[in-house]
């Protein structure tokens, strides 16, 4: 508990004494899921078209949970784009912080090669200073991608911002531990792709997954590289740190009704639809596409 006061009260004093609540001012109400306590409860979930333009000038603060190689990255960066808020993924900063060979370098790629999870005190210190960089931009709302990973780190956000939704994202073992050996990166423009073709059997009441490649473009096609964490072995060691010490974070925000769950069961052009419904938003080049398919 000491550890946890000494990193609120560096939190709270770094941003101006009153936490990121200065710089977004109050949950926005998106919904969670359906069984919410009385006590807890939240106003439904709008389409962003129903905001008013107060709402939209705050910007969304939403937290996405889920497994190593889940598609928290692909999917939280897609709705940041149409909700136009920042995506902040502690692994970009982790790894940026790497590639700027600060004097934390050296720990940090010892800590993630063994699959285990950052120290609170480095995970708040990266943190810290992206939030502080995005106020004096003028940023406004976030989406922050593979944190909190501990019910600690959780505590210790919620007294620093307005959480207005947590996404869980969930997929089968068997599919995570293939997509994860099948990312790559571009070491040239830094995109992500994967070069995995899952095509999995269901049994019982488990359905049949599909997941073509996300293949690189030939300008990045002899440019692919592969993650340091990403082997078997360290791979299967993140999934058992993640089990053991993050799922407990799913209760802690399932108990406060702001969790929404929700299955992975396909590629992105099946899942990113039925993402944006459970979310009650719409994707208006989606919307268009169909509109043009109608009129054809």
């Amino acid at each position: 508990m000491a550890a946890v006061s000494r990193l609120r009260s560096t939190m709270m004093m770094r941003l101006g004494g009153q936490g990121v609540r200065m710089a977004w001012a109050r949950p926005m109400g998106y919904a969670a899921q359906a069984s919410i306590e009385e006590e807890v409860w939240r106003e439904p979930s709008r389409p962003v078209e129903a905001m008013d333009s107060q709402e939209k000038d705050r910007g969304v603060q939403w937290v996405f949970l889920g497994c190593p190689g889940v598609g928290k990255g692909t999917y939280a960066s897609r709705l940041a784009k149409l909700l136009e808020v920042p995506h902040i993924a502690m692994g970009d900063l982790v790894r940026n912080e790497i590639l700027q060979k600060t004097s934390m370098a050296e720990q940090l790629k010892k800590i993630m090669s063994s699959g285990q999870l950052l120290p609170d005190e480095i995970i708040f210190n990266l943190l810290t200073k992206r939030l502080e960089g995005g106020v004096s931009r003028g940023e406004s709302g976030f989406i922050l991608d593979g944190f909190p990973r501990t019910v600690n780190q959780a505590e210790i956000m919620d007294e620093v911002a307005n959480i207005d939704l947590v996404v869980n994202l969930r997929l089968r073992e068997d599919v995570l531990v293939t997509k994860c050996l099948g990312r790559r990166i571009c070491s040239q423009c830094g995109g992500n792709f994967n070069v995995a073709t899952i095509d999995i059997d269901g049994y019982d009441s488990v359905p049949r997954i599909y997941m073509p490649p996300l293949l690189p473009p030939p300008s990045c096609a002899e440019k692919m590289t592969i993650r340091a964490d990403d082997t078997e072995e360290v791979v299967r060691a993140r999934l058992r740190v993640y089990y053991e010490e993050s799922q407990p974070v799913e209760d802690f925000y399932r108990a406060r009704g702001m969790l929404l769950d929700f299955d992975v069961a396909g590629g992105i052009p099946e899942t990113w639809p039925r993402l944006l419904s459970a979310l009650n938003l719409e994707d208006k080049r989606i919307v268009s596409q169909d509109s043009r398919k109608m009129t054809a």
